[in-house]
C-alpha cells in the first residue's frame, strides 16, 4: 500500500490521525453544547462553537449502508473492496473499508455488527478499517 492516496492531514484532522496511530478512533466534540461529529471541521454544525475537543469511540458500530468499489483502479489499492458507511454506537457515522469479506460474494450486510480495527500503512498513516464483529 506503499502508494495509498493520502487524506487530508490539518488542523482539524490531526487529532483523529494521531489516535489511528495510537489504535484510537476518535471522535470531534463540541466542548461547548457536547456534541458529537464526523467528519471533524473547524465549528460546530449544531452551535457554531469553536471550542472543540475529542472523545474516544467505542469502535462498535453497525453497516449503515455499503458498496463494492470496482472501478476506478484506486493508487496503492487492489480492486475490488468493500467499503462501509458505519453507524457508531455513539451516533456518528464513519466510513471506512470493510476487511475479511469476499466482495464477490457479499451478501447484504446492512446492519451487520462491526468494530473498528487499525491498517498501519507506514509512519506517517494509519488507516481505519471494519471488521465484522
Amino acid at each position: 500500500m506503499s502508494g495509498v492516496l493520502r487524506p487530508q492531514h490539518n488542523r482539524d484532522t490531526a487529532y483523529f490521525w494521531e489516535g489511528t496511530a495510537a489504535g484510537e478512533l476518535r471522535l470531534q466534540t463540541c466542548n461547548a453544547c457536547g456534541a458529537l461529529r464526523h467528519p471533524p471541521g473547524p465549528a460546530c454544525p449544531d452551535c457554531g462553537a469553536l471550542d472543540r475537543g475529542h472523545v474516544v469511540a467505542s469502535g462498535d458500530g453497525e453497516i449503515f449502508s455499503w458498496v463494492v468499489h470496482r472501478h476506478p483502479q484506486v493508487p496503492g489499492r487492489q480492486t475490488p473492496f468493500v467499503i462501509a458507511l458505519v453507524t457508531l454506537a455513539e451516533g456518528p457515522r464513519v466510513l471506512g473499508e470493510l476487511l475479511g469479506v469476499d466482495p464477490d460474494t457479499t451478501d447484504d450486510l446492512i446492519g451487520a455488527a462491526v468494530r473498528i480495527d487499525f491498517q498501519h500503512v507506514d509512519d506517517e498513516l494509519t488507516l481505519p478499517v471494519w471488521r465484522l464483529a
